[in-house]
């Protein structure tokens, strides 16, 4: 009788098998991007049919598989809803279910340290605020997230393995701070549930998410195994292309609405305009990659750190670049961090204040893509200058006509053409002109008699004050080339 139980069990477990195979990351808990034709795919016997069903409008579809055994089906998902959703894969040799998944918004978070620096955060560098965000979480249970593996692999990787996690103080500490402060607001504002994709690795360069192709073709970077080993012989997290390969193909296949990068630390000291080059490239390869148009890609500016000389300005310069990145990418916005460290944290490349980090992303997202007009997402920029006398007159764009403190404002520096830069003072200035008050700041200092540049907080670690109408801050820059 034992004997006979024991082979019962094992048949129908042999039946319970199914020959269909999914990714990992197509599981229980999964977020659908919703409203679209999402994607849903995986494996099975070479030529054989696959019916994907689904719980929210009892439709099938049906697939073939290709010599290699993939298929790849789309599903039209239902409008956002915490209702728990299945869908049901079956290729005739049994069938597979998935459950508790949920019809939301989906972004991925990709990125260097920054964006992997969970919301318990790193050894040495906490997040601010941790445990009443650990409280706070069971009010967000409509967020989730998965986790891609951070590995290397010289080709690219179809599967990786990971699963989707239901947000709650038991999980939330795992979580990407600055993707949970995203998602968080975004659900605070939105209502329905928010998937967010994990896929990065800390230190990584822009490089290291490229294909093999962009990079022989764009770059000098190494493509063999043998080159890239020795490229960076010590710091497999610079290595150009495996990260690509290893984290971020897997999720290739998925249906999102966006992509949110922070990223940079590792690329200052790069030469000219490379930094912005190679990011235009990457964003465009991931867009063509994901087949999907041009999706929203928002970005952070990397935060004040003093790279190994405060007064430095090769952090400025990365800054910059990222900037100028901002207007190359279509559809594109760049999130300002410059207020988002403590004067006590110039040695630490990891700042406790994600929240904000995450919150700004969200108002971007918000303002562009979600109907949120009256939310502003802006940081001022330097919008042009006018010299009288020994005084510099900056105008600002993006300032929702209200430049902030009203005094004892810092972060300016000013100099002549000896190229000598000098703490300068500033102060407001409005005049009552053509319909509306001329605004400017004006900026000067005793040590200069006939001014001809100015730059606000262009070093590697320099705080300034400047904020607009929406309590945001003034984005680094400099009037001059040298």
């Amino acid at each position: 009788m034992k004997r006979f139980f024991l082979l019962t069990a094992a048949i129908m477990a042999m039946a319970a098998q199914a020959k269909v195979r999914l990714p990992h990351l197509v599981c229980d808990n999964m977020v659908l991007q919703q409203q679209t034709d999402a994607r849903l795919w995986g494996w099975a016997k070479s030529g054989s049919e696959v019916k994907v069903m689904t719980s929210w409008n009892n439709a099938v579809v049906s697939v073939k598989t290709g010599k290699d055994g993939k298929w790849l089906a789309k599903v039209r998902t239902p409008k956002a809803s915490y209702a728990p959703l299945t869908i049901t894969f079956d290729d005739g040799d049994g069938a597979v279910t998935i459950n508790n998944v949920v019809s939301g918004e989906v972004w991925v978070c990709a990125g260097q340290s920054n964006m992997e620096m969970p919301v318990k955060g790193f050894w040495g560098c906490p997040v601010k605020d941790y445990n009443q965000v650990v409280i706070d979480a069971r009010n967000h249970k409509g967020v989730r997230s998965v986790k891609i593996p951070s590995i290397m692999r010289m080709e690219p990787q179809e599967d990786a393995e990971c699963a989707w996690r239901e947000c709650s103080p038991q999980t939330v500490s795992e979580f990407s701070a600055t993707g949970y402060f995203f998602a968080r607001t975004m659900h605070q504002a939105l209502d329905i549930p928010i998937g967010i994709i994990e896929a990065n690795k800390g230190g990584t360069r822009v490089e290291s998410w490229l294909t093999k192709e962009n990079l022989q073709k764009y770059t000098q970077e190494p493509v063999d195994s043998a080159g890239i080993v020795a490229f960076k012989p010590d710091q497999d997290y610079l290595r150009g292309l495996l990260w690509g390969n290893g984290t971020f193909n897997p999720i290739l296949n998925y249906t999102v609405k966006g992509i949110l990068f922070y990223q940079g630390c590792s690329n200052v000291g790069d030469p000219g305009n490379q930094y912005s080059e190679r990011l235009k490239l990457l964003v465009e390869q991931w867009r063509r990659q994901f087949a999907l148009g041009d999706i929203p890609f928002y970005f952070v500016e990397i935060a004040p750190y003093h790279y190994d000389d405060v007064q430095g300005t090769q952090g400025a310069l990365l800054r910059e670049q990222q900037q100028r990145a901002a207007q190359m990418i279509p559809n594109s916005s760049l999130v300002c961090t410059n207020d988002l460290v403590y004067p006590y944290e110039t040695t630490q490349i990891h700042p406790a204040q994600k929240q904000q980090v995450g919150e700004r992303l969200a108002y971007t997202a918000l303002n562009r893509d979600y109907g949120f007009e009256q939310v502003l997402y802006k940081s001022s920029t330097y919008k042009d200058m006018t010299i009288k006398g020994d005084a510099i007159y900056i105008h600002l764009q993006d300032n929702y006509h209200a430049d902030a403190p009203y005094e004892q404002i810092v972060g300016f520096e000013i100099a002549g053409d000896d190229r000598v830069f000098h703490p300068a003072k500033a102060q407001h200035f409005w005049q009552p002109g053509g319909g509306y008050w001329d605004e400017a700041i004006i900026v000067s200092s005793p040590e200069v008699k006939k001014p001809v540049a100015v730059r606000y907080c262009f070093r590697n670690f320099q705080l300034g004050n400047v904020t607009n109408a929406a309590n945001l801050p003034l984005f680094p820059f400099r009037t001059d080339n040298w």
